[in-house]
């Protein structure tokens, strides 16, 4: 199901082509996904998403309403971008992640002051970030880690780890979060 504004064929060059989408997809209204990117079975967005050329999605993803996945990312199977995600160019995203409400990951260390290359964050399976965390550039959250809500990681985050505070610190990860991300 594609609602009647919804775009399959936005390329920032203007050619229109038809994006390669999976089966029993369902795109809301207003969101627009580029015509080279290439999403798998059972895609969901919410309303006003945004997924730009180059993007390759796996299978039972969520894009949801206002959040963005920047150009050349790629994106694993059964994860969950919820409401108001910044996904940023460069960014890869293993299986079973969540990323909560506005999480914000980001691409560029030196913000206008050094031309340096864009280095998306890696979340490698079983991640969650919790809302409003910030993922810095270049980091890597090792597989099972959980980023509590309103984190800022600075650093490599290392498999099974909890990252809490600002900057994040780094703790075992307690029983009740261990066992990775089952789908819902």
């Amino acid at each position: 199901m594609t609602d009647s504004d919804a775009v399959a064929d936005a390329r920032p060059d203007g050619v229109a082509e038809d994006a390669d989408v999976g089966r029993n997809a369902t795109i809301r209204r207003g969101t627009v996904v580029y015509g080279d990117v290439e999403v798998g079975d059972d895609f969901s967005t919410g309303h006003h998403a945004l997924v730009r050329e180059d993007t390759t999605i796996g299978d039972r993803v969520l894009v949801g309403t206002h959040a963005v996945v920047d150009g050349g990312c790629t994106v694993g199977d059964d994860v969950s971008i919820q409401t108001g995600a910044y996904v940023p160019t460069n960014t890869a995203i293993g299986d079973r992640v969540f990323l909560g409400p506005h999480a914000v990951l980001t691409n560029d260390p030196y913000p206008l002051r050094r031309d340096v290359g864009l280095r998306g964050p890696t979340l490698e399976d079983d991640v969650s970030v919790g809302a409003n965390a910030t993922i810095l550039p270049g980091v890597t959250v090792g597989e099972g880690a959980f980023v509590a809500a309103g984190a800022v990681v600075t650093e490599d985050v290392p498999a099974g780890t909890l990252a809490l505070g600002a900057p994040a610190t780094h703790r075992p990860l307690p029983a009740e979060l261990d066992g990775g991300n089952g789908r819902r």
